[in-house]
Parts: C-alpha cells; structure tokens; sequence
C-alpha cells in the first residue's frame, strides 16, 4: 500500500467520525477521519502505510450496524480534467443548407 488514506463504504448514514475512528483505532493510530454525510461512504487517515494495510485486512468485509464494510486504499482526487469547460469549439454552430 503505497498510502496511509482508507475509503470506508457501505456506512449506515447514522455512521459517525468517532465510531470509525474507535474501530480503526485498534489497528493503529488514527491521525484523521471524515465521513461524508448522506453518502454512506467516508476517510480513514492512518499514521502510516502499514498500519493502513493493517487496518484495511482487517476491516474489509467486516460488519458495522447490519452493513458489511468496504475498506480500500483512498484515491488521490481527480485533478480538474473535464471539468471547467473541457475545450471545444464554444460557440453557436449554424448548419448551412445546400
């Protein structure tokens, strides 16, 4: 694992910070975690890359409120890359008839 950021899916929506931050805190040292509300999905941030490998063996799969968890290695944001415009042409087009 080259990271120390874990995606956690399959949250029940009641899910909060200090319940992720309690279970993964038994696999290492939790240096940061956010849950995105309404989405079922959240971010464990681990002191280091091992202690995330740790956590992630162990918490994939593993059963949280009724829902089985999905623990991966977090994916760096996608840079702007079609959005803001995406280029092209941008104005009007007008067809002619022949």
């Amino acid at each position: 694992m080259k990271g120390s950021k874990l995606y956690v899916g399959n949250l029940t929506y009641s899910v909060n910070g200090g319940q992720l931050e309690e279970l993964f805190s038994s696999h290492g040292e939790v240096k940061q975690v956010n849950v995105i509300e309404g989405k079922g999905f959240g971010f464990v941030e681990m002191s280091n890359p091992s202690e995330a490998e740790k956590a992630k063996e162990a918490l994939d799969g593993y059963e949280l409120d009724g829902r089985t968890l999905k623990v991966d290695e977090a994916r760096p944001p996608r840079s702007g890359g079609m959005r803001g415009g995406g280029g092209g042409g941008g104005g009007r087009r007008e067809y002619r008839r022949y």
